[in-house]
């Protein structure tokens, strides 16, 4: 079983509101990781929430193997958010692919490319690399309880800084997708009319 995760709790304070509901393409950002995911056949979806958690949840659609998991601790960083959706994934799950909101770039073909080679190699963490970055990552279950103690606005990133062994990095032949930090991010991205 491999679990799919949206990290959507943030409190978005460099966007001055609820980005994870900003309209991008015609649907909120944090939709574009939920559909990744559930086009990409993962199993179980979780949605971490926090901030504005209500409003969050209620504009979002999940697909028949998606829920929301709350996090009461949103405010001290991304880590919680990753710890709480650790804590929630089904017993039989073996990986994670992990989300963030406000990466709406990342594909179906993306998650699966890493699903493949977390099947393929069973590695710790597998990577996306993008021509000008680290991209999103996979966890596997044999990491679970070093992630889900992390700390602060970290994510997977300390993991792969300190166990770089733990590492399978996947060359994509693109730049990484854009993350929406600012409203002005936002307006970069998105399709001119006229």
């Amino acid at each position: 079983m491999i679990t799919g995760v949206v990290l959507a709790g943030g409190e978005a304070r460099r966007f001055g509101g609820t980005k994870q509901l900003e309209v991008l393409e015609g649907k909120p950002l944090a939709q574009h990781a939920i559909d990744a995911l559930a086009e990409a056949g993962v199993d179980e979806l979780l949605v971490i929430t926090g901030h504005d958690a209500e409003e969050v949840e209620s504009g979002l659609d999940l697909p028949g193997t998606g829920r929301f998991v709350r996090n009461p601790a949103y405010r001290d960083g991304q880590a919680t958010s990753l710890a709480a959706a650790l804590h929630e994934v089904s017993e039989d799950s073996e990986a994670t692919v992990v989300l963030m909101a406000d990466q709406p770039g990342i594909a179906a073909d993306d998650v699966s490319a890493l699903v493949d080679r977390f099947r393929a190699t069973r590695k710790q963490i597998v990577r996306l690399r993008f021509t000008d970055g680290p991209g999103p990552s996979l966890l596997s279950r044999e990491i679970y309880a070093e992630a889900g103690h992390l700390h602060g606005d970290v994510g997977a990133r300390v993991l792969i800084a300190s166990h770089p062994e733990w590492v399978e990095d996947i060359d994509v032949a693109r730049p990484a997708p854009h993350d929406i930090d600012t409203p002005l991010d936002l307006e970069r991205i998105r399709p001119r009319s006229g």
